[in-house]
């Protein structure tokens, strides 16, 4: 008789599952434990400081490694920084596509190459390049790169001058001027590259940006260039670079020393040419000789990408590009950074084709008004003063229907919003503390910056959100929301908070009476956890 007739298959199974779980409890090794959840460091402590033995599988190494990233900060609340956090579906696909990439093996990739010279030519012609032909450039890692570069060509091309003068390039040494605005890229290749580092004073006078006037004051013969920003990081106001021009050319006419201009425009870049075509800060300025821009940042590809574009390539000299015999092919190269993913730009080029010019005019709109309508809103509580001026009309300008949806009424600027206690505010609450409302925002999930000014002016502190594409109308009104009721929150001890509160209608919003009952629409409380509202 077949021993397998005696046999219920369900008890089988049954016992097979009884067993399979005790020893799922029970087992003495670890790493052969069928756990479905962080194995075995759900008890024991995570590598940290060198690799471990025996590695895990794949999906507990990113659970483990998942669930510790959860205590990041989220990017779309991250309004501290310009980086670009969200793309379109298609673009995510392209990307992950592409993930593997590197830009630098030309030969095994051309027609990745091929992208690269595109958007090159793109930007040269959007910049005004005399002639896309004749414009040269490169991607970068960021804008921090593409500085050191103009940085270079810049010294380079000073040197050279010098030596055909005959004359020292040690002695005094090369300097580059900058306001005290700068972002630290920019001081970071005066250090790294033995130029000295000329910072100009801002003030309130000069729009806590480069004054071009005081300016002039550390230009001489030793000077190789100035950095001009189109988009300070502190308030978003853009440099005057025509006006910088200017009196550069009345100072090579009186001592014949020809001092170029790079513009610094990591975010401006992409803001100017849409928003502002009018503006004069590019290459239809003659003495910009470079631009740099991010594109991760209002370029709307995601970070890992920045662009440096020479007016010709007389601008940049040869010494500086190396011909590579690699991988069986010819290549050039004048980047800091030899291999770099290839994504950022292919996804640069998927922004640029998708939304061209009309796309990325929208945006930026879209942007600027987001930003005024908080900028506005924060000046009436009369408890914040706004230092960005994005939302103020430019003098001259009358009121008109329509006029917030058109940009040339308003002053020239990043959407950015920089903002400070009131002077009323502080006189009236001097135990408050301004970075508080950085803390307190920060429980709320909103990342926003509370720091000094640049040098003369670092005893005021500013608070700063930038305002990208994802931060729409509702995000934007809830921040304000929450920046009142922090504000509330810390003045609740002052027997005068709720009388302000009160006084100041504006300071209510949709939120905190959006479907909520008034007092007493309830029945009494019976005694029970559920309580009337």
């Amino acid at each position: 008789m077949s021993l397998s007739r005696h046999i219920d298959p369900e008890v089988l199974i049954r016992e097979s599952k009884d067993k399979g779980h005790r020893r799922h409890l029970a087992g003495t090794d670890p790493s052969r434990i069928n756990q479905p959840y962080h194995a075995r460091y759900g008890t024991a402590s995570i590598p940290k400081f060198c690799i471990p033995s025996k590695g895990v599988d794949a999906e507990e190494a990113y659970q483990l490694i998942h669930e510790e990233l959860s205590l990041d900060g989220s990017p779309a609340l991250n309004l501290a920084s310009f980086v670009n956090t969200w793309m379109p579906e298609p673009a995510n696909k392209l990307v992950m596509e592409n993930v593997s990439k590197n830009l630098v093996d030309q030969d095994e990739y051309p027609m990745t190459q091929n992208i690269h010279t595109r958007c090159i030519s793109i930007l040269a012609n959007l910049w005004h390049a005399p002639s896309t032909h004749n414009a040269i450039g490169t991607a970068t890692t960021g804008s921090s790169e593409a500085i050191q570069l103009g940085g270079l060509a810049m010294k380079r091309l000073w040197q050279e001058r010098r030596k055909a003068d005959g004359k020292s390039i040690h002695e005094p040494g090369p300097n580059i001027v900058m306001g005290a605005n700068a972002q630290v890229a920019l001081e970071k290749f005066a250090r790294y590259f033995e130029v000295e580092c000329r910072l100009v004073p801002v003030s309130v006078e000069s729009k806590y940006r480069l004054d071009p006037k005081r300016a002039m004051e550390y230009v001489d013969e030793n000077t190789i260039g100035v950095y001009v920003i189109l988009g300070s990081t502190y308030t978003g106001h853009y440099e005057p670079v025509q006006e910088m021009s200017d009196l550069l050319d009345d100072y090579e006419k009186r001592t014949g020393h020809s001092v170029p201009i790079h513009v610094d425009a990591a975010s401006g870049g992409f803001i100017a040419p849409f928003v502002h075509p009018k503006l004069a800060w590019d290459f239809r300025v003659p003495r910009v000789v470079s631009i740099n821009t991010s594109g991760h940042k209002f370029g709307l590809s995601y970070v890992g990408v920045g662009w440096v574009i020479w007016r010709t390539k007389d601008y940049l000299p040869k010494e500086l590009i190396f011909e590579l015999h690699y991988l069986g092919s010819v290549e050039y190269s004048f980047s800091l950074n030899f291999s770099r993913p290839a994504y950022p730009i292919l996804a640069q080029y998927f922004s640029l084709i998708h939304l061209g010019f009309s796309g990325y005019r929208a945006v930026a709109l879209a942007d600027l008004k987001n930003a005024r309508l908080l900028s506005r809103a924060l000046e009436r509580t009369g408890w914040y003063t706004v230092l960005s001026d994005i939302h103020r009309r430019k003098p001259g300008f009358q009121g008109a229907a329509g006029d917030d949806d058109n940009p040339e009424v308003y002053l020239e600027g990043l959407p950015v919003v920089s903002f400070r206690f009131s002077d009323a505010f502080q006189q009236q609450y001097p135990e408050i503390q301004q970075k508080w409302i950085q803390t307190l925002l920060r429980a709320k999930g909103w990342i926003v910056p509370n720091y000094e000014l640049p040098p003369d002016l670092e005893k005021v502190q500013i608070l700063r959100v930038v305002i990208r594409e994802h931060l729409a109308e509702a995000l934007v009104d809830r921040l304000f929301a929450d920046i009142i009721t922090q504000n509330l929150i810390d003045r609740s001890s002052s027997v005068h908070a709720m009388e302000m509160l009160e006084g100041q209608h504006i300071v209510r919003s949709d939120h905190e009476v959006l479907g909520k009952m008034e007092k007493g629409s309830g029945t009494r409380s019976s005694g029970t956890y559920a309580r009337q509202c």
